[in-house]
């Protein structure tokens, strides 16, 4: 079954990169401002803890 799933969400963004390449690149930069936000969070949770 995971098999499966695996390769059907392959396929899927396959698909979608193909032939939706706007949305695609649209829902990456959204991920990756959403990790970078993260990220920053986490740095500035740090450095006050420190100081």
């Amino acid at each position: 079954m995971k098999k499966i799933l695996t390769w059907g969400g392959l396929a899927f963004l396959v698909f979608f990169v193909a032939f939706r390449p706007d949305e695609a690149s649209g829902v990456v930069s959204s991920l990756a401002g959403g990790i970078l936000d993260a990220a920053n969070g986490f740095a500035a949770f740090f450095t006050n803890l420190v100081t």
